[in-house]
């Protein structure tokens, strides 16, 4: 589907970001050619359009991979939207480290950022990004609008389809939002276009907004496992609300864990599978070498369509140095930067020798402990990503700078788990569906069956880690069960090489400091 983008979108789009700065801005176009008026005659535009909505998960301007960002202020390639949630899910965690030093990057894992570190502002901005263009898209879409330029009636039934999947998208920004910074600013295609200073709005009231529009869509969209591959459909937006509602207790005070466990069971019993090798969800080809059928939603990559220096080439690249040979991983080179701790190495038995096939460690020449964050060879590498087929082939692009592999945001082995957490803590189910859903990862794992009384809250902590390292859910799960700041010890974590507590006012991002300083509106998390 991204290989439908047209670039010319971000020119009309612009028209819409509620950050303009000119207030009395009344320019016209020479001619038509950009106005709304034009670019939606042709019906395919939309497509395009909503293309562009996805693109904004895997690149990070018009012209790949570099030159014309969409955002000004960071550089391209860490500006990127995986990159930067990524960044946000693991650096700050047990499971991941970094070893260069460009600007506030260490602040981090030390867990001692302000309210001016950049990575932290880029990726509000990314997320408020998103949302903008998303209004846009609905402003743009609306029934009256695409009766009145002419569409047939069954134009009208895709672009309504397409609809349902721009408001998932939406929604997913935004429980970004409010699982990282809680209040933030809130507009919606409701609101004007151009220049004004958007109201704040509460976390339980973002919540309750990103619960209406998915229970709102999930009629609309199309049916679980029938969507184009990469594209949202029903299980994407019941994925969605599982999440949501597993973490209802931090977002709002009240659990929701029935719900949490009825949306996990509706996508299990969705006519997904799990893939017969854990290595394939995380190959070049893991579009179509069977792991397809376990993810739920990916955030695509294609070596030569969606080019990037974050997202997968960052997560591949970053994962290499040391002894280790970028040809293995079918890449060009290795960036020596990412690395893990020994706490995700401890959760499995033995260490890196451990039977479990998810233990994806490189440790020749590495070193167990880290001594010196900048030292790539201190702390064990990861080896889970690869631009590789099943069949050992580097991806489509030659010169092995841009992967194939695809991001599995979402996929069925988390739904597994999220039962299982849902039904311990009260959610209803039962207990042996919640240990056969364990017991059939760990049987694909390699790692030995458990029995009933194994099978506890710190068990699935730990058991999420050890299946979903790398896959950006860790610091949501370590806030969920009151281990990311006040709890909780791992290496250099407090910024200290033995790791210590932290404040739990940490537990929020802040809002950036300059957009405090624009939008009077904005109250400050507390703590900041």
């Amino acid at each position: 589907m991204l290989k439908t983008l047209k670039p010319f979108f971000i020119l009309f789009i612009s028209a819409g970001l509620f950050w303009a700065c000119e207030d009395d801005l009344d320019l016209q176009p020479e001619d038509n050619r950009l106005t709304a008026e034009t670019t939606f005659e042709d019906p395919e535009s939309y497509k395009q359009f909503l293309a562009k909505l996805y693109a904004g998960l895997a690149v990070s301007g018009q012209e790949g991979p570099a030159g014309d960002p969409d955002l000004e202020g960071l550089d391209e390639g860490f500006s990127q939207y995986l990159r930067l949630y990524w960044s946000m899910q693991e650096l700050t965690t047990d499971e991941a480290v970094i070893g260069w030093n460009d600007g506030t990057i260490q602040d981090l894992h030390g867990q001692n950022w302000t309210a001016g570190n950049e990575f932290i502002r880029t990726m509000y901005s990314r997320i408020m990004y998103q949302v903008t263009l998303t209004n846009e898209y609905l402003r743009q879409s609306t029934p009256e609008l695409l009766e009145s330029r002419g569409l047939s009636a069954e134009e009208r039934e895709n672009v309504a389809r397409y609809r349902a999947e721009a408001r998932f998208l939406r929604a997913l920004h935004y429980y970004h939002a409010l699982d990282l910074f809680g209040n933030v600013p809130f507009v919606t295609e409701e609101d004007p276009v151009g220049a004004f200073l958007p109201q704040q709005i509460q976390r339980p009231d973002l919540f309750d907004y990103v619960e209406s529009e998915l229970l709102a869509i999930e009629s609309e969209i199309v049916s679980a496992n029938s969507n184009e591959y990469g594209r949202a459909d029903q299980a994407a937006v019941w994925m969605l609300l599982s999440k949501l509602y597993l973490n209802a207790e931090v977002y709002t005070g009240e659990g929701h864990y029935t719900e949490a466990l009825d949306y996990s069971e509706r996508v299990i019993n969705a006519n997904y599978s799990l893939a017969d090798d854990y290595h394939k969800l995380f190959l070049a080809d893991n579009n179509s070498n069977g792991a397809q059928s376990e993810v739920i939603f990916p955030i695509t990559f294609d070596g030569q369509q969606t080019q990037s220096y974050g997202g997968m080439a960052f997560i591949i690249h970053a994962s290499i140095g040391g002894d280790m040979d970028p040809e293995a991983f079918g890449v060009s080179s290795g960036w020596a930067g990412l690395r893990t701790t020994s706490a995700l190495v401890d959760k499995f038995p033995d260490g890196a020798d451990s039977e479990d096939n998810r233990a994806l460690f490189f440790t020749e020449g590495q070193t167990k402990e880290i001594e010196d964050i900048s030292s790539f060879n201190d702390g064990f590498a990861i080896t889970k990503f690869r631009n590789v087929t099943v069949d050992g082939e580097q991806g489509s692009d030659d010169t092995g700078e841009f992967p194939d592999t695809d991001f599995p945001m979402f996929r069925l082995a988390d739904a597994y788990l999220m039962y299982a957490e849902a039904h311990l803590r009260g959610g209803g189910g039962s207990q042996a569906a919640a240990l056969g859903y364990v017991n059939e990862l760990r049987e694909r794992a390699d790692a030995g069956q458990i029995g009933s009384s194994d099978l506890n809250l710190d068990f699935i902590l730990s058991e999420r880690a050890r299946e979903l390292y790398w896959e950006a859910h860790r610091r949501t799960d370590l806030i969920r069960f009151n281990q990311f700041t006040e709890n909780g010890i791992w290496p250099w974590k407090g910024n200290v090489p033995q790791g210590t507590t932290t404040e739990s006012y940490r537990n929020l991002m802040p809002i950036p400091a300059s957009d405090l300083g624009v939008n009077t509106n904005l109250e400050q998390n507390p703590g900041y």
